[in-house]
C-alpha cells in the first residue's frame, strides 16, 4: 500500500473496509510540503480525479501516525468529492507498537500541532481545485482530539468529525467550537467513556451548537481501524464512515 492512485485496483482494496459511492473515481494523490510558521510540514494530499472545485478537509491521524490506513481514508474522502490533506504530525515517523505510539504522541506540542493543522488549511487555500470558503476536519482518536482543537481555533470551519477522540470539559473551550460537530464513540471505550460523551453533548446542546453524537454498543476504542484487530468492528466502522460522509456533505456541499 503505497500510492493509491496507481490504478482502480486500489479501489477494490479500499472497498474491503469501506464501500465507495457508485461511479467513484480513483483519487489523485501526492506527498506535499507547506509552511506552518517557521516549520516545513509534510502531508498526504488526495484530490478528486475529475476537474472542478471542491471543499477542503484536514485529516488528522491517530497515535500510530500517517499510516497507509489513514492515507486510504484520505483517498476515500477525495473519492467522495473533497480535497483532503492528511497532515503528518510525526515528521515521517510511524509507530510499530503501542510503546512507540505513546512516545510519539506524548512528544507533540499541542500549540505546534494546531499551528501545523492551520498551516494545512492555508495551503489548501492556494490550490485551484479547492473552494476557499468550505473547510472541515476529520480525525481518529488522538486525531479526533486535535480536530476539535482545530475547530476551537478556526471559527470558519464548516464541519468537524471526532472519532473517539478525547473531548473538552472546559466551558470556554466548548464555547469556542462553533462548527457543526459529529462524534462516533464506543460504549465500551474506557478512555472516552459514554458519560464523558453525554456530558459533552449536553453542554454543546445547551450552547445551541449543532452536535450529532452516536455511541456504538459493544464497541471499544479505535473500533474503526482494521489494524487494531482486537477492537475493530467492521459493521460499526462502515456505519461511522457513512455517517461521516453524509455529515460532511450536509455542511460542506
Amino acid at each position: 500500500m503505497t500510492k493509491w492512485h496507481a490504478g482502480c485496483a486500489a479501489i477494490a482494496v479500499a472497498a474491503v473496509f469501506f464501500l465507495l459511492a457508485p461511479g467513484a473515481e480513483c483519487a489523485k494523490t501526492q506527498t506535499v510540503h507547506f509552511q506552518a510558521g517557521k516549520n516545513t510540514v509534510s502531508g498526504f494530499l488526495a484530490s478528486p480525479d475529475k476537474p472542478g472545485r471542491y471543499p477542503g478537509i484536514i485529516v488528522v491521524h491517530d497515535w500510530w501516525g500517517l499510516t497507509d490506513w489513514v492515507k486510504q481514508q484520505t483517498s476515500n474522502l477525495a473519492d467522495q468529492g473533497y480535497v483532503a490533506l492528511a497532515v503528518d504530525l510525526y515528521n515521517g515517523k510511524v509507530a510499530s507498537n503501542t510503546d512507540e505510539a505513546a512516545q510519539l504522541s506524548q512528544s507533540l506540542d499541542s500549540d505546534q500541532v494546531v499551528l501545523n493543522l492551520m498551516g494545512g488549511i492555508v495551503y489548501l487555500t492556494t490550490l485551484d481545485d479547492v473552494e476557499r470558503d468550505r473547510f472541515g476536519t476529520v480525525g481518529w482518536a488522538m486525531g479526533g482530539y486535535y480536530a476539535l482543537e482545530l475547530a476551537m481555533h478556526v471559527p470558519r470551519l464548516g464541519a468537524c468529525v471526532d472519532n473517539y477522540g478525547a473531548l473538552p470539559t472546559d466551558p470556554n473551550e466548548m464555547q469556542a467550537i462553533t462548527a457543526p460537530m459529529m462524534g462516533n464513540f464506543g460504549a465500551d471505550d474506557h478512555g472516552v467513556t459514554p458519560q464523558d460523551v453525554q456530558a459533552f453533548k449536553t453542554a454543546m446542546t445547551t450552547l445551541n451548537r449543532v452536535v450529532d453524537i452516536k455511541i456504538y454498543d459493544g464497541a471499544g476504542h479505535s473500533f474503526e481501524n482494521p489494524n487494531d484487530t482486537s477492537t475493530y468492528r467492521a459493521q460499526d466502522a462502515q456505519d461511522a464512515w457513512n455517517r461521516t460522509v453524509a455529515f460532511l456533505n450536509k455542511w460542506l456541499k
